[in-house]
């Protein structure tokens, strides 16, 4: 999945309907000239309701709706018939979405399954006929209750990929040509930094008709925690990985060093992200002979699991799968 109308982020005007008027009658036919209040409820307002779907990869369809407007409830009407609802607004999203109010920062909800359902902005309720206000004292109430306000606010929704695996490594690391052997997926690649500006996924087939899912996310370079580069705007995306590949190329200049600094990006955006399992990667190794690998080894920090791979020549390409199915069972 890889397409530059990949859109992780959007704004819009959130407005749930109105409730409907309560009706204030009194029953009146040819042999009742006096009969008592009969008003029914008015409708509930309709909803924005948010809708998780597989099948979505990226909130592109939701770019120029600036507005999302539910129904107001119907008005109620005599003989106790209460009004119709609104009808409610469904806004299906991709899984990985968040929201979030804009005015107060507060996540609203994360949907993270097919056909997961979470009222987003809730519709006004009805208001109560005038059959509710009688008593004993007052058997002829005048008054019904005014349908509830909807509610207006500012929405943000924001997708960070749900993958099994997230790539993680500076630009021009390998990671999209990685992602183009181990599956069906076709990243932009070419010989210069920030060839991918976009998340790419790809589902990689694995022994016994299983699989897993890897994202490709655009290159990180020191000071991405600060908004340097690309920023935090692919940083949320490795949120959402179960496991962190780091890739770093055996042409770097200090493989620990790069480990670091790659590490340290994401310990400022986010601490919780050291808890995640992590692997090494060290790629472009058919560059290297025997000697040169020795030393290598000696740079990788002991506690990490790592794999020597060639995505050229599929040198350790099986055997990084195994590692990494392994560590995500």
């Amino acid at each position: 999945m890889s397409s530059p109308n990949f859109i992780d982020y959007v704004k819009f005007n959130s407005r749930s309907g109105s409730g409907g008027a309560g009706c204030s009658h009194f029953l009146r036919d040819k042999s009742v000239t006096k009969g008592g209040p009969d008003g029914g409820d008015g409708g509930h307002g309709g909803h924005i309701i948010l809708r998780g779907n597989a099948q979505l990869w990226t909130l592109l369809h939701l770019k120029f709706r600036k507005h999302i407007i539910a129904e107001k409830g119907e008005p109620g009407r005599d003989q106790n018939c209460t009004g119709a609802d609104g009808k409610d607004e469904i806004v299906e999203v991709p899984l990985g979405t968040v929201a979030r109010r804009v005015e107060t920062g507060e996540i609203v909800c994360e949907i993270n399954a097919d056909g997961q359902e979470v009222i987003l902005t809730p519709g006004g309720r009805g208001g109560k006929g005038n059959a509710h206000f009688a008593t004993p004292t007052n058997q002829t109430p005048q008054h019904a209750q005014p349908g509830e306000q909807g509610i207006e606010e500012w929405i943000v929704l924001e997708l960070k990929l749900l993958a099994d695996v997230g790539l993680v490594g500076f630009p021009n690391a390998g990671k999209s040509t990685l992602l183009s052997v181990v599956s069906a997926a076709k990243p932009k690649i070419a010989d210069y930094a920030f060839t991918t500006l976009t998340p790419n996924l790809g589902v990689v087939p694995y022994r016994d008709e299983k699989s897993f899912v890897m994202a490709d996310i655009p290159g990180i370079i020191e000071g991405a925690a600060e908004g340097k580069g690309l920023g935090i705007r692919f940083l949320k995306h490795i949120e959402r990985n179960s496991l962190l590949l780091f890739m770093i190329p055996a042409d770097a200049k200090s493989i620990k060093d790069e480990y670091e600094i790659l590490l340290n990006e994401l310990r400022k955006y986010n601490p919780e992200l050291l808890d995640k399992k992590r692997l090494l990667a060290i790629t472009k190794s058919d560059l290297l002979d025997e000697e040169l690998r020795t030393e290598i080894q000696k740079e990788v920090p002991k506690e990490l699991p790592s794999i020597f791979i060639s995505s050229v020549t599929n040198k350790g390409i099986g055997e990084l799968k195994d590692l990494i199915w392994k560590s995500l069972r």
